[in-house]
């Protein structure tokens, strides 16, 4: 079977819910990807930063692979061996007292939201259902119905009505918008450090040091987004610790597992996520033994080898290199580490048409809120790799 084939199954018995790229992808390495054709492509997209590590790591399909063989799901009615030891690893990591694994990264979201609600009823003392969470314009958590309920963005929200009360939205970056929203009933404020599906937007220098000391004054949780932007995105291990600040919690998912496996978490300490009794949340999958193997291996892949340094260095070169290109089309462009957003103007007639000619050059990556092509190739990727891309972004950037 080839391209054509594969696409033609598809469409005829899928639903239409995504309007992927026309590639049909059957393995990968690295910072490579080839499809059923036979043809090889740079992944500048790393599966929307599951794959910080590196399509098909040997570690960590090494891991997945012996834990397969052992016990792959006990579920939570039982214990299982390697639980524990993400718990302490995940923990010592990242400097929080405690951790709660899910799978997907709308399922953390929403163990946060629920998470930020018992608190505000059982610690702060706000009226039974009552509690406020504040969200930012141009969000992205996740599609369930109660994560579209606080997006902005209208096709997410399109025929899926009533929606989940108790939620305020306020522009992304606008402080003073922030501060009069809070009011008594405030339980958390839920914020990407960098907007990804919003187009790599980087807040105003300042913003998440302020508004962290606003949730301080108001006894609000502040909680933190890092799913894409986290385990190394940024070119730090959090985006959050551009402005040296620990939000009370913590969202992670995608790059968790590598892209081996689903697993998602929520940080914490004590104080949040001891409001949780036996019965009040979660999961058959979630802290599954294979997932929790994968996990602590990806850790140690991020870590020994030295990935969030090597975003740091590449993201800076990747950026400076795609700031000399002289092309009419370019607005903007933004980012942190490997994790990078162009921006063109309307004129352009929209970025899907670039990234299906970057496509035809060799090069995998996607569009995002019509107008930006965003780069976050996996945290592997070398400096000769990047001139090699860089040649064919410039050359697509400048046509007309």
């Amino acid at each position: 079977m080839n391209t054509n084939d594969y696409i033609a199954l598809e469409e005829k018995y899928g639903a239409h819910n995504y309007h992927p790229l026309d590639v049909v992808i059957e393995k990968a390495e690295g910072v490579w990807v080839y499809d059923v054709d036979g043809n090889k492509y740079l992944d500048c997209l790393a599966a929307y930063s599951a794959v910080n590590q590196g399509h098909c790591h040997p570690r960590i399909v090494s891991s997945l692979k012996k834990q397969a063989e052992l016990v792959t799901l006990t579920s939570r009615a039982f214990r299982n061996n390697q639980l524990p030891l993400l718990y302490k690893e995940l923990c010592e990591l990242t400097g929080y007292q405690m951790m709660l694994p899910m799978n997907s990264g709308a399922e953390a979201v929403e163990t946060a939201l629920k998470a930020a609600r018992k608190w505000g009823y059982k610690v702060k003392g706000v009226d039974e259902n009552s509690a406020e969470i504040i969200t930012c314009k141009n969000n992205f958590a996740g599609r369930t119905i109660t994560i579209v309920s606080f997006s902005t963005e209208e096709q997410y929200r399109d025929g899926f009505g009533p929606f989940t009360a108790g939620f305020k939205v306020v522009g992304y970056g606008d402080i003073e918008a922030l501060e009069k929203a809070i009011n008594k009933n405030t339980v958390a404020f839920l914020v990407e450090p960098i907007q990804g599906e919003g187009g790599v937007v980087v807040p105003p220098e300042g913003y998440l040091k302020k508004a962290y000391d606003l949730c301080r004054k108001h006894n609000v949780l502040f909680v933190a987004d890092e799913i894409q932007s986290g385990l190394g995105r940024s070119g730090k291990l959090f985006a959050y610790q551009y402005e040296n600040i620990k939000p009370d919690m913590v969202i992670i998912g995608k790059a968790l597992s590598g892209g081996c496996y689903p697993v998602s978490a929520v940080l914490s300490d004590k104080e949040v996520l001891g409001v949780f009794n036996p019965g009040d949340h979660g999961s058959t999958f979630g802290g599954n033994p294979l997932g929790a193997a994968v996990a602590r291996e990806s850790l140690k892949v991020l870590v020994e080898e030295n990935l969030i340094d090597n975003s740091y260095k590449m993201g800076k070169y990747f950026i400076d290199k795609l700031k000399t290109i002289n092309s009419k089309h370019i607005r903007e462009i933004r980012g942190k580490g490997l994790f990078i957003g162009v921006e063109l103007y309307p004129e352009a007639k929209g970025a899907r048409r670039f990234c299906e000619r970057l496509m035809k050059e060799g090069i995998l990556c996607k569009e995002t809120h019509d107008n930006v092509i965003r780069f976050a190739p996996p945290l592997v990727i070398k400096k000769d790799e990047i001139d090699w891309a860089f040649g064919k972004i410039e050359k697509v950037l400048m046509m007309d």
